[in-house]
């Protein structure tokens, strides 16, 4: 079963278990999907599916710190919730030890010999890490790697 049948499934069963706020965000997710297949004109895969995930938790996460900033903790609270929902259909994050060894072997995979190379590594690890690792760290630890 695709991740896009799961979604669908998943909006089905929180419609009939009468939970608003999993079918609401579940409802914004498939909103997201549709935008994306009618933009672009293709068929979302597992990949593009988890890519626009990850971009929703993210834009969550900013929303969060910005309304605990203004001291809207009602409105952080629902932004999370909507995390938790959207963070069930991710894959297991990989440890800091795992993200390291790929980022080292795509170090060895491109012959990376700089930070001029940064952008062929960072292209690499994206496929191989979507949705499993946060990339502003393997970003970090790719200019790292390079730099020694």
């Amino acid at each position: 079963m695709s991740l896009k049948d799961q979604i669908t499934d998943d909006m089905k069963a929180a419609m009939r278990a009468k939970e608003a706020s999993k079918l609401a965000t579940i409802r914004l997710l498939t909103a997201a999907m549709k935008q994306k297949e009618v933009d672009e004109r293709v068929e979302l895969d597992d990949g593009m599916v988890l890519a626009i995930i990850e971009k929703m938790i993210k834009q969550r996460k900013d929303s969060v710190q910005q309304f605990e900033a203004g001291g809207r903790q009602d409105l952080a609270d629902i932004e999370k919730a909507e995390i938790e929902v959207l963070a069930t259909y991710m894959p297991a994050a990989l440890s800091d030890e795992e993200v390291q060894a790929a980022v080292s072997a795509a170090v060895a995979e491109t012959g990376a010999a700089g930070p001029q190379d940064m952008r062929k590594v960072i292209d690499v690890l994206k496929q191989k890490l979507a949705g499993r690792a946060d990339m502003g760290k393997v970003s970090g630890l790719v200019k790292a790697a390079l730099s020694k």
